[in-house]
This record gives C-alpha cells, sequence and structure tokens, in this order.
C-alpha cells in the first residue's frame, strides 16, 4: 500500500460513498458520529452488556465522582453521559494520583426504540439500564392464510351525472 493509499484510508474520506446515497442522511450520520466516537480517548473506560433479548446495560467505571457529579442525557437516539467534577475545598498534597477523577463526557449512539430504563450508582460504577420498545407496528406478526374476502361489486358514477342528478333534486 502506497503512502498515499494509507493517508486516505487513515482519514476516512467518506465524500465519494456520500455522493451515491441520496436520502440516507441517517446512515451518513451515524458512519461520521462512529468515526468521531473512535478518536474518543478511552476514558472512562466502560462495558455495554446484552442482559435480554431487549435489554442492555452500560457499566462506566467512575470511581471518585458522586451523583452530583454526574449528568446522563438523552437525545436523538443518542446517550451522553457527562462527568464534571466539584473542586473540594481543601487542597489536597497526593504523594501518588492514580484516581484520575477528570472531567469526561461519553456518548452513546442508541438504536431506534431503544430507552433508558434507568441508572444507579453504586461503588464506583454508574449503571445504566436500556430497553428496547418497539411499537405494536413494527413487532412480528402472524398473517393466517384463509379464503379471502368477496369482493363487493364496484358501482361506477360518472361524476357529471352524479352532479346533474344532485341539482334536478
Amino acid at each position: 500500500m502506497s503512502l498515499e493509499e494509507d493517508t486516505y484510508m487513515a482519514t476516512n474520506d467518506l465524500n465519494p460513498l456520500y455522493r451515491t446515497l441520496v436520502g440516507f442522511d441517517r446512515i451518513a450520520n451515524l458512519m461520521d458520529q462512529a468515526a468521531r466516537l473512535d478518536a474518543a480517548p478511552g476514558y472512562p473506560p466502560f462495558n455495554v452488556e446484552q442482559i435480554g433479548d431487549d435489554q442492555f446495560r452500560i457499566e462506566l467505571a467512575v470511581a471518585g465522582f458522586g451523583q452530583d457529579d454526574l449528568t446522563i442525557e438523552y437525545k436523538q437516539n443518542s446517550l451522553t453521559v457527562t462527568g464534571q467534577r466539584r473542586q473540594s475545598e481543601a487542597q489536597r498534597n497526593f504523594l501518588h494520583r492514580g484516581i484520575a477523577e477528570r472531567s469526561f463526557e461519553r456518548r452513546f449512539g442508541l438504536a431506534d426504540h431503544v430507552r433508558v430504563a434507568g441508572a444507579k450508582l453504586e461503588n464506583g460504577l454508574l449503571t445504566i439500564d436500556l430497553v428496547r420498545e418497539l411499537p405494536e407496528v413494527l413487532k412480528p406478526r402472524k398473517i393466517e392464510i384463509g379464503a379471502s374476502a368477496p369482493k363487493a361489486k364496484a358501482k361506477v358514477v360518472d361524476a357529471s351525472v352524479a352532479n346533474d342528478e344532485t341539482e334536478a333534486a
């Protein structure tokens, strides 16, 4: 692979793809979002777990953050978890600082019809439970095979004749 091809692949230039996808703006936005997420730092570490057919759980390791320091926001299929550590009044003198406690923002793209069912903070782990709730229209359903209903005989009325009859009456 040449240096030019390697640079092209590293920048993920998807403009040719966007020119050929008409009406697929959501897919293009998701691809852009995924490219940005790959470049995001790995703090705080997290797990994503499927705990049922339509149930998921996100766990973030947020050691040192309290409930008041964390914000969870859901907007347009995007879940954003923000941690803003409040400065303590007492100045602390660390000999070693291994717990980061730095501010962060972590974004997760959620599929359609996935909603946040709840969140809890326990022992330095922020747990966010998610549930997929498909509307009745989108759920699979069984179609019974049977005789089709008899077709009613359609009565064709000429619009000009109908208008003349209503005017005469």
